[in-house]
């Protein structure tokens, strides 16, 4: 899934004031650096994610070109899934 900057400081921030605001972490910094730390991992996430999409549509293409049948949608989600369970990555 692809974001924007602006998207994901955005989600990043509702989601630090929301744990803030309910009690669920009581931040021994100042908001605006956890924003920042959450707004890192949640960038670098989105990135790996859109190099496995990238990876699964190249072999989907791949194997598709050596089967017209085959369903390439399909086809590139298993191949995401395989890829993501590999890395460890969550899809």
């Amino acid at each position: 899934m692809k974001m924007r900057e602006s998207e994901i400081d955005t989600l990043a921030r509702h989601l630090i004031e929301g744990l803030i605001s309910r009690g669920v972490i009581k931040p021994r910094s100042e908001p605006d650096a956890l924003v920042s730390c959450v707004v890192e991992m949640m960038s670098a996430h989105f990135e790996e994610d859109s190099r496995l999409e990238d990876e699964a549509e190249r072999l989907a293409e791949q194997e598709a070109r050596k089967d017209p049948s085959l369903d390439i949608g399909r086809l590139r989600t298993l191949i995401k899934q395989k890829l993501a369970q590999k890395k460890n990555f969550p899809v």
